[in-house]
């Protein structure tokens, strides 16, 4: 049974709600007071594991879209991929803003002195070309090629955010490590399934 484009329009709101839903929460609990001692930083590792959830969600749709059965599928695969490149923009700002407040100066030296967030800058360096070209218009204009070979991208990126997400905490890194085996997994399954066509 194939899984129709139909079926897919139709749940399509749901999934964009059930995507948004998390800041909207999020958003409630941190003003309400109820993200603990520490909400800053509560706030932003939810909102970054969340995004890195998202990057691995999108991947594994991708994958599964490229079977005839659930090729549809690609018509969620881009908007879950914007919600991840969404929740690291609120991931980003809530660094900048609500953590230093644009103290430039501080974040600089926090650049230099911590690994995981030089490695959490790069990773959103390399999202915003896959955000900007994420639209049909960007497609037709770069051509399918030069636009797959641009969002080949979101694999390097996932490693790093992964090991920024280590190196944050190293101290239990079994999430990070469940997270980068199924990026490995998902990596090998792009290769296999290149293979087979070639």
């Amino acid at each position: 049974m194939i899984l129709s484009t139909k079926s897919i329009k139709k749940f399509k709101p749901y999934i964009f709600i059930s995507l948004l839903t998390p800041s909207i929460v999020w958003l409630y609990q941190f003003i309400a007071g109820n993200l603990g001692i520490n909400p800053i930083d509560e706030l932003m590792d939810k909102l970054g594991e969340f995004a890195l959830q998202l990057i691995i969600l999108t991947l594994f749709v991708s994958s599964l879209s490229n079977f005839k059965i659930l090729r549809s599928l690609q018509l969620v695969r881009r908007m879950i991929g914007l919600f991840s490149f969404f929740y690291i923009v609120l991931h980003f700002i809530t660094y900048i803003f609500l953590d230093h407040f644009f103290n430039w100066e501080f974040i600089l030296k926090d650049l230099y002195k911590r690994p995981f967030i030089l490695l959490g800058f790069i990773s959103f360096v390399l999202l915003i070309p896959l955000a900007i070209t994420s639209n049909n218009y960007m497609l037709k204009k770069l051509r399918y090629k030069l636009w797959k070979n641009i969002h080949k991208l979101i694999y390097l990126v996932s490693i790093l955010v992964i090991f920024h997400y280590f190196l944050l905490t190293k101290s239990d890194a079994i999430y990070p490590l469940i997270y980068l085996i199924l990026i490995l997994i998902l990596l090998g399954w792009r290769l296999i399934q290149k293979i087979i066509k070639n």
